[in-house]
């Protein structure tokens, strides 16, 4: 299984659940869903993907979408206003 370097970023409530920033990953993931799943073994993220947006290199995306090596991906949670 080939695998891909992915760098992540993280905002607001994922930023403090990881503790970072963003990241550089390596990994077998094919799609964003799956990133994310796996980013959330290793995380303790409590926001399911339904709940989130994905932007691959600097466009919102489906979750569907497949990764390549060098992809930016973006998870952006609910924004709360008031």
């Amino acid at each position: 299984m080939s695998t891909r370097r992915i760098s992540v970023q993280y905002y607001a409530l994922l930023r403090e659940q990881a503790g970072c920033r963003g990241e550089q990953v390596e990994t077998a993931a094919v799609t964003a869903a799956d990133l994310y799943a796996e980013l959330r073994r290793r995380h303790p993220f409590t926001l399911d993907a339904g709940m989130l947006r994905v932007a691959v290199n600097a466009q919102f995306s489906d979750w569907s979408r497949p990764l390549r090596d060098g992809d930016a991906v973006v998870f952006i949670p609910p924004v709360a206003g008031g």
